[in-house]
């Protein structure tokens, strides 16, 4: 077996050295702390190369591309315990791409936080946060998976709520860590039922793993109460988990909040971490969720991968939607995110992994890009996040207006130079052309045709026009939507980020604009080499059945919602900040509702949340005067009964049993003068005896 499979472990754990180093090192070790998360995550980019490279080594040379280690945990019983780590074209794609990505957020926060006092603690949390990530991308056992899917669970709340002073962000941590745990329960239940059902938690395992041909045939063959197979019940508990770690509709409301913390923390979550593991999750799982009764490979017909285009479709959508109406710049891309997750949702349910895998390849460059850019427009307007007090920006950051303009083309898919048209329009090619129903395809066509709306809405108000900063009131400034506030260098006027800022923008950049060719119609190889095909190059491939249709109406779409922003924002640049915005104008009522997010979080707040606050007061007056009374009843009669006792014992047994023993005492102290061991006393009794003895007789002679 080569190294770097036996040794694909130190990927995770040279990050995990790097957070428990810096963990225990003082608080002004700042360049120690960055230092080693930097050089943690460089190592682990080229140990991912490396496992990459062993990858298409073996694939050139026509060996198994898939590689696993296994070993044993712990016995229980007759029985062991193994976790493991697997290498095969879907692990070596995302190594690469988090590390790569992780490693330029990890040098862009060095300059983002360069004044945060706290800067040793963010470091350590990256580099845990990351190493989470990795363990979950390499685990060949869904335990492993998924104790590293709770410490990214417990990583997202320390650093959404970095800022923990801030209520908001002490908030958002916390509803991100509780809404992504409501999602996690029926995924470990899903755990639970495939070992019970498989007796094994190893993806693959020689033949023998819950993902090889005869523990799906096994699963398939177990049916349920309610009529499923077990497969099909186990994959929607474990798509339950993705819905939540992927804020997928309707457990997406953590989401948009957690813009509460450090940009690139949302970077990290947005793009290449956090929420790709839910989507990274179900292509894992994959031979689980396509498998049904009859044919265990037929993607059409799954339940769970129906389940999965149709939470996909309706949440690329829905987010879309949403982000139309807001005006903090990274919460515009945050419902983006959502959107963007939906997308990858649903390309697995329709096209496979390879199709939702693409776009969520190319998303985690262009959206990293866009968030850094982000965090690059507040860090230069002095921590201010509102896109209605921005403006002007063109030429006063150029290298930020510049990348961000790739970020944005490439997630509106603008049509053939961009990543994001190629890996988009696979999955709705592959919606056109499934055959449940075409309702998706529509949906994303939408959905593709207000994303261009929306981010050429941002630019327009972000980088053109005329500077409105100034406006900005100290209300405003230190509003609760300044999630960046301890940013502010005391200069209101707009100005350009560091190198160390902007190089990572300008290398993520040329990535957000070629990625897509590596999986383009005529040259498929991002798809060859996830499903471990032969490649062919095809130009006539592009003008086959649906495919140039579906691109050329892709590219219509685009450019509609492009001229659309335009016609709106672009023709009559807006001049005050206090103008009501053009799309508002339309329809406030609406505006209004899109900007509340359909009121979701309110809904949530008066159900949910009321109904458990009642239950919880409900468990409380339970426990207080019904639990704890009958405790208190039972503990009182218990005090009763033990007076009872110890009146007894004191006044009855005691009193009959001590004077009987005083009794007995005094009988054997007299008994005891007749057993003093003396001979004189012995012979006076005898004597008294003999006297007594003798007045008797004599007394008895007289008569």
């Amino acid at each position: 077996m080569n190294w770097i499979v036996q040794n694909l472990w130190l990927v995770p754990v040279l990050p995990l050295l790097a957070a428990g180093i810096s963990a225990l090192a003082k608080r002004k070790s700042r360049t120690l702390a960055a230092s080693l998360a930097i050089g943690s995550m460089a190592f682990s980019f080229l140990l991912s190369v490396w496992a990459f490279a062993h990858v298409l080594w073996l694939r050139s040379n026509g060996q198994a591309t898939q590689q696993v280690f296994n070993f044993r945990w712990f016995q229980f019983g007759n029985d062991w315990l193994s976790l493991g780590w697997v290498l095969n074209p879907l692990t070596a794609v995302m190594l690469v791409m988090v590390t790569f990505v992780g490693m330029l957020i990890f040098i862009y926060s060095v300059g983002y936080m360069e004044h945060d006092e706290n800067f040793t603690r963010f470091f350590c949390f990256l580099a845990l946060f990351a190493s989470a990530m990795l363990g979950v991308v390499i685990a060949n056992s869904l335990l492993l998976l998924f104790m590293c899917w709770e410490i990214v669970g417990l990583t997202s709340y320390l650093l959404i709520g970095f800022w923990y002073e801030k209520p908001s962000a002490a908030a958002a941590s916390k509803k991100a860590f509780i809404t992504t745990r409501i999602g996690d329960l029926p995924f470990f239940l899903g755990i639970v039922w495939l070992y019970a059902q498989s007796g094994t938690l190893l993806f693959y395992n020689n033949g023998a793993g819950c993902l090889e041909h005869a523990s799906i045939n096994h699963l398939i063959s177990q049916t349920t109460a309610i009529g499923f197979c077990a497969a099909t019940g186990i994959a929607v508990l474990i798509f339950c988990g993705a819905i939540g770690k992927s804020g997928q509709f309707p457990l997406h409301v953590w989401l948009p909040d957690a813009m509460e913390g450090p940009t690139p923390v949302s970077a990290l979550i947005h793009a290449a971490t956090m929420v790709a593991a839910g989507v990274f999750l179900v292509a894992r799982v994959y031979p689980l969720m396509s498998a049904h009764a009859g044919i265990a490979t037929d993607l059409t017909t799954s339940t769970a991968l129906q389940a999965v285009t149709w939470v996909g479709a309706i949440t690329a959508l829905f987010g879309a939607v949403i982000a139309v109406a807001q005006f903090d710049i990274k919460r515009i891309l945050a419902y983006s995110t959502v959107s963007q997750l939906g997308y990858m949702m649903m390309g697995l349910g329709v096209g496979g992994v390879a199709v939702g895998m693409f776009h969520l390849i190319t998303h985690a460059f262009f959206k990293s890009l866009l968030f850094l850019g982000a965090g690059s427009v507040i860090h230069g307007c002095s921590g201010e996040q509102d896109i209605r007090r921005m403006g002007g920006l063109r030429k006063l950051m150029p290298f930020t207006f510049a990348t961000y303009t790739i970020g944005m083309l490439a997630l509106c898919g603008f049509p053939f130079f961009f990543s994001g048209f190629w890996s988009k329009d696979e999955i709705l090619h592959a919606a056109h052309s499934w055959n449940i129903s075409q309702a998706p395809y529509y949906m994303g066509a939408f959905a593709a045709l207000l994303t261009a709306f929306y981010m050429s809405r941002q630019m327009f108000y972000v980088f053109g026009g005329k500077s409105r900063l100034a406006e900005s009131s100290e209300d405003h400034s230190h509003s609760p939507a300044s999630a960046d506030h301890a940013h502010h260098h005391g200069s209101s006027a707009p100005h350009e980020s560091p190198l160390v800022m902007t190089v990572p923008l300008m290398l993520l950049a040329p990535f957000a604009l070629l990625l897509g060719f590596l999986g383009t119609a005529a040259w498929p190889w991002f798809q060859s080499f996830l499903d471990d095909t032969q490649l062919t190059v095809n130009f006539g491939a592009l003008l086959e059945g649906s495919m140039l249709p579906v691109m050329l109406s892709s590219s219509v779409i685009v450019l509609l919602g492009l001229g659309i922003g335009w016609w709106i924002f672009g023709r009559r640049p807006i001049k005050s900040a206090e103008a009501p915005d053009n799309l508002g104008r339309l329809s406030p009522p609406l505006f209004t509702f899109l900007g509340h997010a359909f009121y979701v979080d309110a809904l949530y707040g008066a159900t949910i949340i009321t109904l458990n606050t009642q239950f919880s007061k409900i468990s409380d007056w339970l426990d207080r005067w019904v639990w704890n009374g009958a405790v208190k009843t039972v503990t009182n009669i218990v005090l009763g009964l033990a007076h009872l006792d110890n009146f007894i014992d004191t006044h009855v047994v005691n009193s009959g049993f001590d004077e009987g023993c005083q009794s007995v005492s005094r009988s054997g102290q007299i008994l005891s003068l007749l057993q003093a061991g003396r001979i004189q006393g012995y012979l006076k009794i005898v004597a008294g005896v003999l006297i007594v003895f003798t007045i008797i007789l004599l007394w008895k002679a007289k008569i």
